[in-house]
């Protein structure tokens, strides 16, 4: 059976990323059963033959009207479908969709007729966003690393960029990695337009990930390795600060100006 993938390495490569890290999720237990959702903008992969296509599905309704992505074409996890499928057949467990000229509606071209993720209005509004500030981010994942959502269930962590802060000062390489640090969203309704919104509210703010309070993480960046990596390296920094914990004693932590020497060195805001 022929794919769209077929000998279209750009667009076979974004896809096989998102497998990959399809695969990281689960394996880490951040993905269990249908959890989770990754959104990758594939328009810059697509061929003239490709937006020829026809569509496999009928016109669906995204729910609102996303000007920015008028002609754009993402891959999108399936909706129901596990991260652990994903990761062995990208193709049965996701598609490939096409936003409409009137950016209220998409269809889907291949490979074959798998409903994108419920969150899909999330993520198309949240893309719709980065386009409209210029920026080059492609990819959001949205995810549920264990450590990082218990931290969210003590209020003293939601405060604004306490956890950031602290995270920072687990190692070095949190600062240089994720210099953005981590917003908070507090708790709504998985998959509203609140939830959507806030989290747009977040990014603006100008981090890179955003925690969901009890939920997840949602990130965003240039790929979907990118946007990958962020969240497993503030993961690492939660694990060891819990780890500390479980030892009897509260991690020190770097200190501000050891934070700031980092800030020098990689050239960050400080």
């Amino acid at each position: 059976m022929s794919s769209i993938l077929d000998n279209r390495p750009a667009l076979a490569k974004e896809v096989a990323d998102v497998a990959e890290v399809a695969g990281y999720l689960w394996q880490k237990g951040w993905a269990e059963r249908n959890g989770g959702n990754i959104t990758v903008n594939i328009t810059d992969s697509i061929d003239d033959a490709v937006r020829s296509m026809p569509a496999i599905s009928e016109p669906k309704a995204i729910g609102t009207c996303l000007p920015n992505l008028k002609g754009c074409y993402f891959y999108c996890k399936g909706t129901n479908k596990r991260m652990r499928d994903l990761a062995r057949w990208p193709m049965e467990n996701g598609s490939v969709i096409r936003i409409l000229d009137d950016c209220e509606h998409y269809e889907i071209i291949a490979d074959s007729p798998v409903a994108p993720t419920s969150e899909l209005p999330s993520h198309l509004s949240v893309h719709n966003w980065l386009i409209g500030k210029g920026s080059t981010y492609k990819a959001s994942v949205h995810t549920h690393p264990i450590e990082l959502v218990a931290m969210s269930h003590n209020p003293e962590f939601l405060k604004k960029d306490v956890l950031t802060n602290l995270l920072w000062s687990m190692i070095p390489e949190t600062k240089a990695f994720c210099p953005r640090g981590l917003g908070i969203v507090p708790y709504m309704l998985p998959s509203s337009v609140e939830l959507a919104d806030a989290t747009i509210a977040s990014l603006a703010d100008n981090y890179d990930v955003v925690m969901w309070e009890k939920h997840g993480v949602f990130a965003v960046g240039e790929n979907v390795m990118e946007a990958f990596d962020m969240i497993d390296t503030l993961t690492k920094s939660a694990l060891i600060y819990i780890d500390s914990c479980a030892m009897g004693f509260k991690p020190e932590g770097m200190s501000q100006e050891q934070m700031r020497e980092i800030s020098t060195v990689f050239n960050l805001p400080k």
